[in-house]
């Protein structure tokens, strides 16, 4: 029988002991918890995702990454996009963003966000964003897998930073995408301020005074309370309440920290000033240690409620740490990814490599690392995989692959497998690798295709984390091999590619030059 249908009988399905829980709720799959940080570099964290520890290691404090490390599995390759808003579709979709379309940021409907090129005219991309109904266009339709959750019997919540749609189309909304409560999640992909006194971005009337402003907080205006606080409390009451449910939940605590403007937390900014860093630094880095307290607090519920036995836990950010530009307010920002070259925006690693743990009581060895590579788009099968939906039909082509394998150590889904990124847009800030690129990772190589030069660069990864020695020169057969690989890919997904200005003609896929 389908397992929707006995959802909605009321009937829990046939689950592995893994999933169970000496409690009274009628349907004992796990709770699951998706924590997502906010432009989060690899190298943010007291938590070292290298080989070894590194100077940015030792700058930042978060014990409670590394509480949730102790008690999990590691990623130490795992990707995403290089911006947020196609992280994000690719994640609600499990389609890669050459598939999706939404290869830059979305924020108003029917407005491209990309910077001009001289040389190039980038594609009509979906910068409407996602939706799961029809009728918008520029957008990509599909179901999220928070909807299939919702209708198998999960309570599902969201809270912070959403973006997947345009205002004023039906994706801006969480609620849209399977989401039953919606804790300031908006159109926006940033925030105007982190600040009570500020009223996150509103008058004194009221009234938004920009398109970032968080909606839904104003109980802790002039408080004091630093946005990422108020969410987490937020949080927090939401779980009192599913708890009260007797369903498991699904709670997306989808953090605007550690994103521009690098305001201060003052709970944390005094101790690093006392470490010798400058006024930014510090700041940065109290947004992480805020950011971290709550993942901190959340642990804490569960384990004060008895829920900490069941509850998977998965952590990751949305794209590289925003070590290029001044951004807003034309302040430097004081975040570098080293080893990983660039950062937010990048094809290189900087750009594209995320921090990422994932705890699975009774599946996950503690204090494990995993080196295998995943995807962002692996989330969703994945997810759906560990609450027991297994019959699934998406309307969509649904790239990620599950990577509960991992987690339980029983096969590579990676095995032979290629990652793709097809970013036919310019994002706006400058830096290395950032441009309009397509890239491929099959194995130890990746190669980056610029569309506008038609240059290609071919990098030894485990062997040159840093991407410092270009090997295309030397490995031609490799490189034609990728090359074609990459191509075939980003025509059978649909993918789209600029065209040149001058003559009108359609950029070379990278197979044909």
């Amino acid at each position: 029988m389908n397992k929707n249908l006995l959802a909605l009988l009321g009937i829990a399905p046939v689950l592995s002991p893994l999933h169970t829980l000496a409690n009274d709720r009628p349907d004992p799959r796990p709770n699951i918890i998706f924590f997502l940080v906010d432009d989060m570099g690899w190298q943010d964290t007291s938590l070292p995702f290298w080989t070894e520890k590194t100077m940015y290691n030792e700058r930042y404090e978060t014990p409670n990454m590394e509480r949730l490390a102790r008690q999990g599995m590691m990623f130490t390759q795992a990707y995403a996009s290089s911006i947020s808003s196609p992280t994000r579709c690719s994640l609600m979709t499990g389609a890669n963003a050459a598939r999706h379309r939404v290869t830059n940021w979305t924020l108003q409907k029917n407005k491209t966000t990309d910077a001009q090129s001289e040389v190039l005219q980038l594609p009509d991309w979906n910068y409407n964003g996602i939706a799961q109904v029809e009728g918008t266009n520029h957008t990509f339709v599909a179901k999220s897998f928070v909807q299939y959750l919702k209708d198998s019997g999960y309570h599902t919540i969201h809270c912070g930073k959403a973006h997947w749609g345009a205002i004023d189309t039906p994706g801006e909304n969480p609620c849209h995408f399977g989401f039953e409560t919606n804790i300031a999640g908006h159109a926006a992909g940033g925030l105007a301020t982190y600040l009570s006194e500020l009223n996150y971005g509103h008058d004194e009337k009221g009234n938004p005074t920009s398109l970032m402003s968080v909606p839904g907080l104003e109980k802790y205006w002039k408080t004091g309370t630093f946005v990422t606080e108020a969410l987490t409390q937020e949080a927090l009451k939401a779980l009192d309440k599913a708890k009260e449910y007797n369903q498991p939940f699904y709670l997306y605590m989808s953090h605007y920290a550690i994103h521009i403007p690098i305001d201060k937390d003052m709970r944390f900014y005094d101790k690093y000033k006392k470490k010798g860093m400058s006024d930014k630094e510090a700041a940065y880095a109290s947004l992480i240690e805020g950011m971290d307290k709550s993942l901190g607090d959340i642990m804490d519920w569960l384990e004060k409620n008895g829920e900490a036995d069941n509850t998977i836990i998965l952590f990751c950010g949305d794209n590289g740490g925003y070590a290029t530009g001044t951004g807003w307010r034309d302040e430097p920002l004081y975040t570098q990814n080293a080893p990983l070259n660039c950062g937010k925006g990048s094809a290189y690693e900087g750009g594209i490599r995320e921090p990422m743990i994932v705890s699975w009581p009774g599946v996950t060895q503690p204090n494990t690392r995993c080196d295998k590579y995943v995807i962002v788009e692996d989330y969703f099968p994945s997810i759906l995989e560990m609450a027991g939906i297994t019959d699934w039909k998406a309307p969509q082509t649904v790239d990620g692959v599950s990577f509960v394998p991992l987690l339980k150590q029983t096969g590579d889904p990676s095995e032979g497998r290629s990652l793709y990124w097809n970013c036919p847009n310019l994002w706006g800030e400058q830096g290395p690798g950032i441009g309009v690129t397509c890239t491929v990772r099959q194995g130890k190589w990746k190669l980056i295709y610029f569309y506008e030069t038609g240059k290609k660069e071919l990098y030894d990864i485990p062997a040159d984390i840093s991407e410092k020695h270009n090997l295309a020169e030397r490995y031609p057969d490799v490189v034609k091999s990728l090359s074609a690989n990459l191509g075939e890919f980003l025509r059978s997904s649909g993918a789209q590619r600029p065209s040149f200005k001058k003559t009108g003609k359609p950029c070379p896929w990278p197979d044909e030059i």
